[in-house]
């Protein structure tokens, strides 16, 4: 059996340590003894942004995703964007860039450096204020993957993303016909009822964690403003 090695560990601000471990040719990041993310299983994540994009209909969308992670999303989103189009990743854990620029480095690629993607060292939710309260343009979509699903297992202060106001603000951050697209490793009925409570029109689609239909089933909301 390959043992998985400790490259790196970073606190998450309000919240527990992330561990970037290796095993073989693999990379896996840890919260506690949890997997969130990995190498291995990364097609629901880049389905994410690709399903989401393909949903819009404006040649030049201006995109927030919540949560760099290992980047799949984002390099998701770049490959389906077009060259007018314009990706903002909130990430609130620094070392995460440095893992990406660092022992990830072979997978970040040129993503970090692109003309079309900008990173804030910030809470997503910071980046949703400012656009409902007019400080930066609405989004065409908003991706949100910084738990495993719609509760704050990964920081506590996520937990106001997936509440009635938290998404009201996410729906009035969104431009007539935006999407906000969430992630989840299980379905939530309590959750998908709060979207359309919202008035948002909600497609609910179940993904494989792998591109071969094999791995997990994960769940992504797409909550459209109508």
């Amino acid at each position: 059996m390959i043992p998985r090695e400790t490259i790196a560990t970073a606190r998450i601000p309000g919240g527990e340590t992330l561990t970037l471990v290796c095993h073989g040719t693999d990379h896996v990041v840890m919260l506690g003894r949890d997997e969130l993310m990995g190498t291995r299983m990364a097609f629901s994540e880049q389905q994410l942004a690709e399903l989401t994009l393909d949903r819009l209909e404006t040649p030049s969308p201006r995109v927030l995703i919540g949560g760099y992670g290992m980047g799949f999303t984002l390099r998701a989103a770049l490959a389906r964007l077009g060259p007018t189009g314009h990706v903002t990743v909130a990430e609130i854990v620094p070392e995460i860039l440095d893992w990406a620029r660092g022992p990830l480095a072979e997978l970040t690629g040129n993503s970090l450096e692109d003309s079309r993607a900008t990173i804030e060292l910030c809470d997503v939710a910071a980046l949703i204020d400012d656009a409902v309260d007019g400080t930066s343009p609405p989004y065409d979509a908003i991706l949100l993957d910084v738990d495993n699903g719609p509760d704050g297992i990964v920081r506590t202060g996520n937990e106001r993303l997936y509440t009635r106001t938290g998404i009201a603000r996410a729906r009035d951050a969104l431009a007539p016909g935006g999407l906000l697209a969430v992630w989840s490793a299980a379905p939530d009925p309590k959750f998908s009822r709060r979207l359309k409570d919202a008035g948002l029109d909600v497609e609910e689609r179940t993904v494989r964690a792998r591109p071969n239909n094999k791995g997990p089933r994960h769940t992504i909301w797409f909550a459209r403003r109508v």
